[in-house]
């Protein structure tokens, strides 16, 4: 009886899936809980896509497949923004206007420049990429706190691998002390499966950062982009998560953490 805290449907503007067919693959699955987490990404760079959100049709949307399918599935209304440094006001006015019962924080770009095309890795060594994206990333949650959990922490592993044993737990633990003081937690991505990657996002020694710095709020989250991703390798992370020390998975209420224990998804 998962809960997949990190799904996308034809209301992001990189997913083609209908939110009804996620719903419906998602019940099949057996899982209890999703919690759909459409992009919001303001001055996206690549402005081949605009990542912009009706947020009064997804409303309703949501709504209605509440209405629809309760008893069957709990289904909640989240949201994933893309910060940025110079975004942040608009942010916490974003979240302050809305109603949402979960908000991711990710950061898909760094510089000003988006991690997917390959930009911001262009005239810089992997090690200098790594280091800027976790600068912006440790500027942005000490200014910007209307969120729940870090959404794929490690996301610039993603498209570029680094070349030494650097591993940056340095910067990595400050942003856990800022995150683990006001209450926000981090997620396992399992997508990174999906894109290459021999792990989720983050990695499991990033796992175990967190867990040392005294981190106790996680979610499990596919990324589900297509119906059938949802809830994948979820036992896997379960297993890990438990071996590492956590004892237990959360989903949101009114943005408000509940805490499962794990070893109900073992």
């Amino acid at each position: 009886m998962f809960i997949d805290y990190h799904m996308h449907s034809d209301f992001s503007a990189d997913c083609k899936t209908p939110m009804e067919e996620t719903i419906q693959t998602a019940i099949k699955k057996g899982l209890s809980e999703i919690c759909f987490t459409e992009h919001v990404d303001e001055d996206y760079p690549d402005t081949s896509i605009v990542f912009e959100l009706d947020l009064p049709r997804y409303a309703k949307a949501i709504k209605d497949m509440q209405e629809k399918y309760r008893g069957q599935i709990t289904i909640k209304k989240g949201i994933e923004i893309g910060v940025q440094p110079h975004l942040l006001d608009n942010c916490e006015t974003l979240v302050e206007q809305n109603e949402f019962d979960f908000v991711i924080c990710s950061m898909h770009t760094a510089d000003k420049k988006d991690l997917h095309s390959g930009n911001f890795f262009a005239d810089r060594t992997a090690s200098e990429a790594y280091q800027i994206y976790y600068e912006e990333l440790l500027y942005c949650v000490q200014h910007f706190s209307a969120y729940n959990i870090l959404g794929h922490i490690d996301l610039v592993k993603r498209y570029q691998t680094l070349d030494t044993n650097e591993n940056f737990h340095d910067i990595l633990e400050q942003i856990f002390k800022v995150i683990i003081a006001q209450g926000k937690g981090i997620e396992v991505n399992t997508s990174g499966y999906h894109y290459g990657l021999d792990h989720a996002m983050p990695s499991e020694d990033i796992l175990r950062l967190y867990k040392d710095c005294g981190g106790e709020i996680i979610t499990l989250g596919s990324d589900a982009h297509h119906a059938d991703h949802v809830g994948r390798h979820f036992e896997t992370f379960s297993a890990l998560l438990s071996e590492i020390g956590f004892q237990y998975i959360c989903s949101f209420d009114d943005r408000k953490p509940i805490f499962h224990p794990i070893q109900q998804f073992l």
